[in-house]
């Protein structure tokens, strides 16, 4: 069973009122998201129905809003967020070979996150580095020219160790 998510911190009403203060303050939609997934890491319908409410904005056209832009999340995200580039240039130097690094060895497909909730796993159709294709994004530090063999170093830098696997017992 999860637990439901608190409601809005009062710094986030608080800016919620100020920005209906304002004319249009309905306008402040995509802002106020944004600081509720920034204070989460995710937009709950909880949190979405108090803006509706605060707002005076339909539930409706605030998830829709939401929906809209890929970068808001309505799943908790991981401690760890990993974001690789996909993106023309990326793909081409092989990025779809660092992602299956990544998640063999965080046991987890894109859009996913760990069941620890330390990491999380994303693709990004493109980053704006190209010249340093492959990329990798973990949180706000980028590791560019990545090969599949960097992925465990890199994970390393953040906790990360592979289980062991029990090596097969040989019957005789």
């Amino acid at each position: 069973m999860t637990s439901e998510p608190a409601s809005l911190p009062a710094e986030i009403i608080e800016y919620i009122r100020e920005c209906m203060a304002r004319e249009n303050g309905e306008s402040y939609l995509i802002p106020v998201l944004q600081r509720i997934q920034k204070q989460f890491g995710y937009l709950a319908k909880e949190h979405m129905n108090q803006v509706s409410q605060l707002m005076q904005i339909p539930a409706v056209k605030v998830t829709g809003v939401a929906t809209f832009y890929h970068f808001f999340s309505f799943i908790p995200k991981g401690e760890i967020r990993i974001t690789i580039c996909m993106g023309t240039a990326c793909f081409v130097r092989g990025a779809d070979k660092v992602l299956a690094k990544l998640s063999e060895l965080l046991a987890i497909a894109p859009g996913q996150t760990t069941p620890d909730g330390k990491f999380s796993l994303e693709c990004a159709r493109c980053l704006g580095a190209c010249a340093l294709a492959p990329i990798v994004l973990v949180n706000d530090r980028v590791y560019g020219n990545v090969l599949p063999a960097d992925v465990p170093k890199i994970l390393k830098e953040y906790g990360f160790e592979k289980p062991v696997q029990p090596k097969p017992v040989k019957q005789s």
